[in-house]
Formats: structure tokens, sequence, C-alpha cells
């Protein structure tokens, strides 16, 4: 059943972006969405509503996508609709041949971005990496978040002990390369975040937004400095020095390595930085002064240095400042959020390359390896050459570096399955593609966003509307029975829960009194068993206050449908620290390392121009495209340049772009907002002859043509899509 305010008016989560926005959605006796608003009475998003949002229920509508299994005809690349007992069958038939001739480790699994937003990502997603045993895992973490997550997890023992900043009770808020206006925040939970930059300000707080770009957010700031992209961290570093040479900093945290960060940071001098950064050297010296002066500060890094040369430099140095000006696990500060699901308790310290990959030798983060060489791993010949790949819900063709290697990698396998909605530029080589529910069939808990969120919050969603086929749960389940050598048909599903419950409860000392759980199937039910566990939780003895004295279970979460209110985020570091030393490192070895690197580049000439990405609102990488409301006005796939290029350069409408990789004809849109020497192209774009009518229509390009899988972020193996050279010609 799903949760009513009304005869039609039913509450979810919204799955489209890393805000878990409540929704109120009007259905009409058809079941078709006829009205999408914010849930006033949720306690964290409080009614804001975003266009994402607002169009959920043209995206659950959708008549391009997928609606049946698909099984492609190879030699004549045609698609003819099968049933899921044969899509299977086929699937068994022909997968697990592949694997017995070659190896699991011809075996590959790519996981888009989505999956960080199901039910089905998060818990099952990890059991069919076990069953396929590879190593060669891949994700679009490592074209995203990776660079945050290595650093986080070399300082803390843990990458996903990751601090976001105290948005609401800040006094001074520091951002680099990110458009939290535009994103609706990223590793960084926080429905409604232009409100709460804007409180921010009204409350008598500082904003400083440093990009490439005037963004939206740095229009709202209080002040916004142009910088060179991927330069970020020689500006960090500044600060870091001056933090060190005038004496501002206030440890509050018990810290090692301080004195090789003061080391690392001596020839990093304002001026120094200035020259490289463009942001001159006085500025640098008050950043620091006000940084350290603010009663409470936070520093804030997304993906413009993420997915940058020196992206885990740069997210390393911003927890830094927060560390040396005392702001690190304090209130205002950067603090750790403390998600009311029992997650995986790591017993070891975090360590980076565990395994390498075959053809680059590239390290392993978090059990994945750089999709940067995914391409790699496919192409070159020998022992343990991907032979058969899966995908789940990503479009890696238009995400990753250097796409149209992989799309020419792609069409050299000899079996691929994608779990996806749609055929888009990847799953067009697909053998088979089992469609994902629609969003509104679908349970909905956000396991990994509430992990990063400003708030402590819980919400569970229930389906909608019924299934008219398996879960995205069951189609993973079952996928992974299949690589197993067990049983595919039945109910792997339930199999595979009550093993996970099983195993949990005995490793909690709980296996012999099983008790009952709440949920009306076993993914309920390990939902439960979750909450139970975790630190609000009805069975944890130590459990967190919260209004619920007796503890949270699912029957609370169900109880309350507009989600629950945990408080304010609380100072947690000592207990979430997985350092051999329980200490913060400073200096993580591999980290100064890469530090000598990026010293040895002061000497090297920069480039005339260099290409950034850019977010929009109403897109989310590749699969919102074809969605009407979504491509329209601004929503545009153009080149960004500062009027003053255009005319140095002879340019008119369009141009050609050209890099290390490849080149593109763009439309041209003039704009003082970017700094000379720049151009900015949306990422997402360049739509081929897919079954997608909107998308088709709105094609663009793709800006992962000028990018080069062989450029990465060294300590974290994250593909560098921003800061890459490029030239520009006359079209």
């Amino acid at each position: 059943m799903a949760e009513v305010t009304t005869a039609r008016n039913l509450l979810r989560t919204c799955p489209l972006c890393e805000a878990v926005c409540g929704l109120e959605i009007t259905l009409d006796q058809d079941d078709h969405v006829t009205a999408v608003r914010g849930d006033k009475l949720d306690p964290f998003s409080k009614g804001f509503l975003c266009p994402k949002g607002a169009s959920l229920g043209q995206l659950d509508a959708d008549p391009d996508r997928v609606t049946a299994p698909l099984i492609r005809d190879r030699a004549t690349d045609t698609w003819r609709e099968t049933s899921w007992a044969e899509a299977f069958d086929y699937i068994a038939d022909r997968l697990p041949a592949v694997l017995a001739e070659h190896g699991k480790q011809s075996a590959g699994l790519y996981m888009g971005n989505p999956t960080a937003h199901t039910v089905a990502g998060a818990l099952y997603g990890p059991a069919l990496i076990r069953a396929l045993g590879t190593k060669n895992l891949f994700t679009a973490s490592t074209a995203d978040q990776m660079p945050k997550q290595v650093a986080s997890g070399l300082m803390f023992g843990d990458p996903l002990v990751v601090p976001v900043p105290d948005l609401d009770r800040t006094d001074y808020l520091l951002i680099l390369g990110a458009n939290p206006l535009e994103s609706n925040g990223s590793v960084c939970t926080a429905p409604d975040f232009p409100g709460r930059l804007k409180a921010l300000r009204k409350r008598g707080g500082r904003l400083v937004v440093v990009d490439p770009r005037l963004t939206r957010t740095a229009k709202l700031a209080d002040e916004h400095l142009f910088i060179r992209p991927a330069s970020d961290p020689y500006l960090l570093f500044g600060i870091v020095r001056t933090l060190f040479e005038e004496n501002l900093t206030d440890i509050r945290v018990e810290v090692a390595g301080l004195d090789e960060v003061r080391a690392a940071a001596a020839d990093f001098t304002p001026e120094v930085v200035a020259a490289r950064t463009g942001v001159d050297a006085d500025t640098v010296t008050r950043l620091a002064r006000e940084l350290a002066a603010a009663p409470t500060a936070a520093v804030y890094a997304r993906i413009g240095t993420c997915t940058a040369e020196y992206g885990t430099l740069t997210q390393w140095l911003v927890e830094v400042i927060n560390t040396l000006t005392g702001n690190l696990d304090s209130p205002g500060g950067a603090m750790l959020s403390t998600a009311a699901a029992r997650g995986i308790i790591r017993s070891k310290p975090f360590q980076v390359g565990r395994w390498i990959s075959r053809v680059r030798e590239l390290p392993e983060s978090m059990g994945e390896l750089p999709v940067a060489t995914l391409a790699d791993e496919i192409v070159t010949a020998g022992e343990g050459q991907i032979k058969a790949l899966v995908t789940v819900a990503g479009n890696p063709v238009l995400s990753a570096p250097s796409g149209p290697r992989l799309a020419e990698a792609f069409a050299t396998l000899e079996f691929m399955v994608s779990v996806d909605r749609y055929i888009n530029e990847t799953t067009r080589f697909a053998d088979v593609i089992l469609p994902a529910p629609r969003p509104l069939q679908v349970p909905h808990y956000d396991f990994a966003l509430l992990q990063f969120a400003v708030r402590n919050y819980a919400r569970y969603s229930r389906p909608l509307l019924p299934l008219d086929g398996p879960s995205e749960a069951a189609i993973l389940a079952t996928l992974a029975a299949i690589v197993s050598g067990q049983p595919h048909t039945g109910d792997p599903l339930a199999a595979l829960d009550e093993m996970v419950i099983a195993s949990t409860l005995d490793s909690v000392g709980m296996a012999q009194r099983r008790p009952d759980l709440h949920g009306e199937n076993t993914t309920e039910q390990r939902i439960d068993m979750m909450l139970r566990l975790g630190p609000y939780g009805e069975w944890n003895e130590d459990r967190l206050e919260s209004d619920f004295p007796d503890g949270l279970n699912l029957r609370v979460l169900l109880d309350n449908p507009h989600g629950i209110d945990l408080g304010p985020l609380r100072p947690r570091l000592a207990q979430a620290l997985r350092t051999a030393s329980r200490v913060v490192e400073l200096a993580p070895p591999s980290l100064l390392a890469d530090v000598e690197r990026m010293r040895a580049a002061l000497t090297e000439r920069a480039p005339d121009f260099v290409l950034i990405g850019r977010r929009h609102l109403r897109s989310n990488n590749s699969w919102l495209h074809n969605v009407p409301a979504l491509v329209s006005g601004t929503n545009r796939c153009t080149l960004q340049i500062n009027p003053a290029d255009v005319a140095r350069l002879g340019l008119g409408e369009r141009a050609v772009v050209k890099s290390a990789a490849g080149a593109l004809t763009v439309v041209l849109e003039p704009t003082d907002t970017i700094m000379p020497g720049v151009v900015s192209l949306p990422h997402g774009w360049g739509h081929g002859e897919i079954p997608q009518g909107v998308a088709s229509a709105h094609a663009g390009v793709n800006a992962n043509v000028l990018t080069d899988d062989s450029v990465i972020d060294v300590p974290s193996g994250t593909a560098v899509l921003n800061g890459v050279p490029v030239s520009l010609t006359p079209a």
C-alpha cells in the first residue's frame, strides 16, 4: 500500500538528484501523474521543488522507455521484445559460457550514477559484484567524486567518513568548483540549497565562491573570485601556508603529520600561487585570515575540482584547512552525518591499490578500477581481457572520457547485458536489455545520500504503483544467481535476502533468536533490520537521542511518511575514525608524494585555452534529456566563451574545438560570465541515432570526445574532465 494523504495524493522521495526532496504526487484514475508538488510537511525539504522533480511524471510515462526485455540480433542490429523468462534463459545460456571459456576476470561490470539513488543499487549491486567474482568493477565514481572519498579514506581511515558543511549553522562558507544552485548539491545532501545559502547571508554570514565562471551560485555570493581551472590546490596551499605563517591555526581534534603539512606548504607563498591561479596574493592572504577569524567556517569543493588533474590533493587540502581553523567536527564547520540505517562497519583502515588494472596498472579504490581504463581492458588482448560486460543504469559512452573509444570497445565484446530503461549510446551495444521499472513502481530509501546530509534525517517511500514485471532488485538478484551457477527460476531475491538477514543477525549475536521483521517483502525486512541496528535503532542499546525513545524501525518510518527529522549534525569524528593511529592523518604519504608532481608543474606554461564542464538545473548527466520540459530554455548544449576571445580569434557563431583526444564543431555562446582563456561545454549530451525522440532532436555534442582517458588524477584514478587543454578555430 502507498502512503495516501488524500484520495489520489501520494507521497514519495524524489529520486532524480542528491537533494532527496519530499514530493506530493497526484494521480488520476488511470494512474497518470497530473501534478507534482513539494511536500511542505517534509521536515528536511519543506516543500522545495526543482524542475527535475516537477517533471517526474513525464519521466515515469516516457513513451520511449523500454517496457519489455529486448534481445538484439547482431547480424541485423535489430531488437525484438521477449519475455522475462526467455531473456534470463538467454543470458544463462550465453554469459556463463563466456566466463567458463575465458575465466571470471573476463567479466566487467559498470554501474552508473542512478544506482546511488536506488534501493536496488545499494542493496543488490554488491551481490552482483560478489557473484561475478571479477576485479573489473567500474562505476561513475571515478568520473565524479572518488577524489573526495580517497582523501577522506586516507585521512580518516574510511572513505565514507566525508565531512559536509554544516550549512544551517556556519558563519562563513568558501565554495570551490561547485554550483549547488544548478546541481542542488553534490556529496552534500541539502534540499533547497539556494534557500540555505540565502539564510546564511541573511543571518550575517559570508559566502565566497571560487570558480572560472560567474555561476548562479557565484551571483548569489558576497564575493566571487575567478580562478584558472584546475589550479584550486595551489590556492588552498596558499591559504594553508598563510595559516601557518601567521599563527592562525586552532586545531581541536587529534592529528598526526602537522609538521609534514607545514613543510609541504612552504613553497606555496601567496605570490607564487597568485601567478598560477589568477587570484592575487592579497586575496589569498585575506581568505586565510577570514577563515581563521570567523566564529564558524567551512570549505566545500566539488566536481569542478574533483575531476581535475589534482583532484585528490584539492579534497585533502579542503579538510586540512577545515582542521587547521578548528572547524572539523565542530558545529557550523565541516561535520559528519549520522545516517539512520546501519551500513558496513569498516574494521581495517582504508587503503588504495589492493589490486591494479591489467593494462595500465592503475590502482583500485573502494573496490573499483578507474573508468578511464575500461576501454583498455576490453580492447587489449591477453589473459583477463574483458569479454563480457554488464552495465546497470549507465551511459559511459557519454559520461566517461574518450567516449568514442569506449563505443568502439563495446562493439567488440562477446556478450553484453544492460539493465536500463532506455536504448542509449551505450546500451545499443548490448545483446540483452533488461528494463528497470518505472520510478513510481519502486521503493525509495537513500542509503548513500543520507550519509552526506547536512541534517540527520530519514524517510522511506513505498512504491506508488504495482509492478508489471520484476523489480530492479529481482533483476539484479537473478543476474547474480545466473553468474553464480544457482537456479535463476523461483525467487532468487528472497533467497538472497534471507541469506543476508541471517548472516547479519549472526554477526550481531541474534541468529539464535531470529526476530520478526517488519515489511511486506524481504527487501523491506532488510531495511527494517538496518534501521533497528542503526545508531537510532530499536536494537541499539547505545542509540542516539531522537523523538522516538523506543528507537527506529521501518514501522516508525511508515507511520511518518513525510520523513523524520533526527536533528542537527553532531560531533562524532572520534567514533568514526578508522585510521591505524585513531587520529586524523593530516599528511598521508601518497598525497605528499603527489604534491611533488604538483610542485613540478609550477614551471610549466599554462595552455592558452582550457575546457571545463557545467551543470544545468534541468539536467542530470544524460538520462533526463528525453523529457520535453527539461531540454528547453537555457538548458542548451553550447560552448560558453568570453566575448574578448571570440573577437581575438575571429570566431563566428560556431567554432572547431580540438584537444589531444578529438575535435568537435560547436555552437558558441559568448558571455562575460566566463573568464578569458576558458571555455565551457555541458556534460551528458551528444545523443546519437537512438530511439529517444526528444533527446535525438536535442542531440548536442559529446564533451567526452575532447577528454582523454590517458589523463587522470593519480591518487584516485579519476578522469580529468576539467582543465582540458584545447584550441579553437573558426568553423
